[in-house]
């Protein structure tokens, strides 16, 4: 294989090496579009929008006009306030949603993630305030117990062969029965709000530096790494992102992470809540994308029997998937706990499981497997808690609000079961 101009490659033919200088060079397609500057950007988006791969572009409108229509009808929506608690309310359901995207890039599903919750709200409140256990090992108890949990559900499914769904449905039942089991006769216990759980969605970095500070260094750490990943790669040959592109990149990080930063600081200041969110999407999309495991996840949600004959250990990914799902499902329940101040028979009820799957369709992962990022939690949840913002301010009762979430997720389920046929249509699937 030899190298023409411009990154390009000449199949050589090893009976005939004359033949190479008829042969038709093969060209890097990323490289094509790097070169035509801005013009190929646009024509790849293009490219991509008629080949059915619309991204997060679906979800990303669908907020933007969700949020015009609410501003419309009330002009507190957009206010710091009302946005502050909108943020520090969607991390619970966003925590769950992170573990549960990782279930259905397998193409599978947990149904159990509400229950699990809320078994670790019951765990953390009965250790720490029943028993008088140090807050920080409660915590780590009821996580490594939703963790637990999860490697159990993934042992049936992986091990046994049981459906997920049935596994993760069985689940759903019995750990309700142990959460009501834990808290006991009481059926509710309450949290003391100035401790560390309690803290979780309290707390507030008052000062305005902490917030723009973490903003500056989100966008001085994204361009250094991609700057220096853009060397590495020119200095290996291989495609890389030119500066213009970089900076441009950079330049939209800047406005995505200094807007919030401004609005935290309108109001009490930077929630603790949120940074946590977001690291645990910083470091889940790590592992998704910058591992072995996470390119065994998308592995196998592509196809299992194509990944086992690759040598990829389908058994234990798929354990340690549902270990993931149900350690973030504990998480989550940390983050309810803390919000109500309490832990109580209700917990991990009524629409959340519903809200958590919703959360991660809605932000553009795939039903049926293969496709998706934890990003995705952080857009679907965004949608979710607006709309329910945005309706309880206009006083509409929560049967409309179930109806109008039902609706919108048909309506991304429908857009993507489009967005698959469309893409075999034109070979990208």
């Amino acid at each position: 294989m030899g190298k023409g101009p411009a990154g390009r490659s000449e199949h050589i033919d090893p009976i005939n090496p004359a033949a190479a200088h008829d042969a038709i060079p093969a060209v890097d397609p990323r490289l094509l579009v790097r070169e035509q500057g801005l013009a190929g950007y646009v024509n790849e988006f293009g490219r991509k929008l008629k080949a059915g791969d619309l991204g997060s572009v679906p979800v990303v409108l669908g907020l933007i006009i969700i949020w015009s229509i609410f501003q419309g009808l009330n002009s507190n929506f957009l206010g710091p306030e009302n946005l502050t608690n909108i943020a520090i309310t969607m991390t619970a359901t966003g925590m769950m949603a992170v573990g549960i995207i990782f279930v259905l890039l397998l193409g599978e599903i947990d149904l159990s993630v509400g229950s699990v919750s809320g078994v670790s709200g019951a765990i953390v409140a009965v250790l720490a305030v029943t028993h008088g256990v140090n807050e920080w090992l409660a915590m780590a108890a009821a996580i490594a117990g939703g963790a637990l949990i999860g490697s159990l559900h993934g042992f049936f499914f992986a091990k046994i062969g049981a459906p997920a769904f049935a596994v993760t449905l069985s689940g759903l039942l019995f750990w309700s029965g142990a959460m009501l089991q834990i808290l006991g006769s009481n059926g509710t216990i309450n949290l003391d709000s100035d401790g560390v759980v309690g803290q979780l969605t309290t707390y507030f970095f008052s000062d305005v530096a902490v917030g723009y500070g973490l903003a500056a260094l989100a966008v001085l750490g994204y361009f250094a790494a991609t700057f220096f990943d853009a060397r590495r790669r020119e200095a290996a040959g291989v495609p890389s992102r030119p500066v213009g592109e970089i900076v441009l990149r950079t330049g939209l990080l800047a406005v995505f992470t200094f807007g919030p930063a401004i609005v935290f600081n309108q109001y009490k200041g930077l929630p603790l809540a949120v940074v946590l969110f977001l690291l645990a999407l910083v470091a889940t999309d790590f592992v998704l994308r910058r591992t072995t495991f996470g390119r065994q996840v998308f592995a196998l949600g592509g196809s299992v029997e194509a990944s086992r004959r690759a040598g990829i250990n389908v058994n234990r990914v798929r354990i340690t998937v549902f270990a993931i799902a149900g350690t973030f499902a504990a998480i989550g329940g940390l983050f309810w706990a803390s919000k109500i101040a309490a832990a109580n028979q209700s917990a991990g009820a009524g629409d959340l499981l519903m809200n958590v799957i919703a959360a991660a369709v809605i932000g553009g992962t795939s039903l049926f497997g293969g496709r998706g990022r934890t990003w995705n939690a952080l857009l679907g949840v965004m949608v979710i808690t607006s709309i329910q913002y945005g309706l309880a301010l206009e006083g509409i009762a929560t049967p409309i609000q179930y109806m109008i979430t039902g609706a919108v997720l048909l309506a991304t389920v429908v857009i993507d079961s489009i967005t698959r046929k469309t893409q075999k249509t034109a070979g990208r699937a």
